[in-house]
């Protein structure tokens, strides 16, 4: 099973509610003021109480809709910068100004959280449904087997274009032409799967190649004087609804990384899971995390920076993809062989809208305003 068996309609404006989505970076929240972050078109206030739990409420006070996130953490309690009134972590209001009696209605809605993988993960949808199993696996993120660093990019565009960018890497050979570009990338073959009704996974073998500059230095970092040619792996593992991570890396030519010995190699993985915004906007949370040399905070630093360089040519490219979107409301997409991995993304956030009666229009011809049906071509 390589590409879906009939064209696949794209919801380029739409995002699963029904889903663990990450609010922020662990270290972001805190007990000393509240954060702001709009999550899958719902603004919310994040905190902490006093024994450290994270806590999501939505971001308009019950009395006249003053944004909580300007206010005051008070113990368990948020207090409404406005009139004063006071809430749990539950969102039900405990105290109002002037008056000891509390309106039973006084409630704000509270968000299940999950904290995992350095990550404050929110579920905007219906609370009943909300699985802590159902956060995505990101766990190089804290383990001791791993090492790196990552940022988050303010990207001015729909979810689904990241998604679409990180299951297609042969982006690569044009985007990052200085960097992590080759010609190979186009040339080599490479195999889409669908591993189960959550999960895609495309993977990639460039076999006896020269390195490109980002992972000739990286094996220099590991084996210093190296020269020679390399067989490099890109492997990309997506979780629903927009976690993706991709196990990349080089090693010696012929010393047996495709069998499955990397060890005359280096080996990272890079840690993306993309949060809807607005239909035009998201968080888009990185990192990249290394097995080897797990000590050099300066090697950490080097690949946070080097990536951050690599992305940030991304990040323009789909700035001006979502610009293009927006002056050509009645164009349609077409899909190419490369695009089997995103044309299986799409399909299971299709399944997972329609199991929340939000499916795909079959009609709709427009990736503006309206969803877009993505034609397949070639086999």
């Amino acid at each position: 099973m390589t590409t879906p068996d009939r064209p696949v309609t794209a919801t380029v404006f739409d995002h699963p509610r029904n889903a663990w989505y990450v609010a922020a970076w662990d270290h972001e929240v805190s007990a000393k003021r509240p954060l702001a972050r709009t999550i899958a078109g719902t603004p919310m206030a994040l905190w902490r109480t006093s024994d450290g739990a994270a806590s999501a409420l939505a971001d308009a006070c019950w009395h006249r809709l003053a944004p909580l996130s300007m206010g005051t953490v008070l113990g368990d309690e948020i207090q409404c910068p406005y009139h004063g009134l006071r809430y749990n972590s539950s969102g039900r209001c405990t105290a109002m100004p002037a008056q000891r009696t509390v309106n039973p209605s006084a409630m704000v809605t509270a968000f299940p959280v999950v904290e995992r993988h350095r990550y404050v993960w929110v579920w905007p949808g219906d609370p009943d449904l909300a699985d802590p199993r159902l956060v995505p696996d990101m766990h190089q993120m804290d383990s001791p087997d791993w090492a790196g660093d990552g940022l988050t990019i303010a990207a001015g565009c729909n979810y689904q274009l990241i998604l679409d960018n990180l299951m297609d890497l042969t982006h690569e050979e044009f985007v990052h032409a200085g960097s992590i570009g080759q010609d190979e990338l186009s040339e080599s073959e490479f195999v889409v799967r669908r591993v189960d009704e959550r999960r895609v996974v495309v993977e990639r073998w460039m076999r006896d190649i020269e390195p490109p500059p980002f992972w000739l230095k990286n094996m220099r970092d590991r084996f210093p004087g190296f020269s020679g040619r390399v067989d490099r792996w890109q492997i990309i593992h997506f979780e629903a609804p927009s976690t993706i991570c991709i196990d990349v890396g080089v090693a010696e030519a012929g010393t047996g990384a495709p069998e499955g010995d990397r060890s005359r190699g280096v080996n990272g993985f890079v840690m993306n899971t993309i949060t809807p915004e607005t239909t035009r906007t998201s968080h888009y949370f990185w990192a990249f995390m290394r097995n080897y040399r797990l000590e050099s905070q300066l090697i950490t630093t080097q690949l946070r920076e080097a990536v951050h360089g690599v992305f940030a040519e991304d990040e323009a490219m789909l700035i001006a993809q979502q610009r293009a979107i927006d002056a050509n409301p009645e164009h349609v997409f077409y899909s190419l062989n490369i695009d089997g991995g995103g044309l299986w993304v799409r399909r299971i956030l299709d399944e997972m809208l329609q199991a929340e009666g939000r499916g795909p229009d079959p009609d709709a011809a427009s990736v503006g305003a309206a969803p877009a049906p993505l034609r397949r071509i070639g086999s």
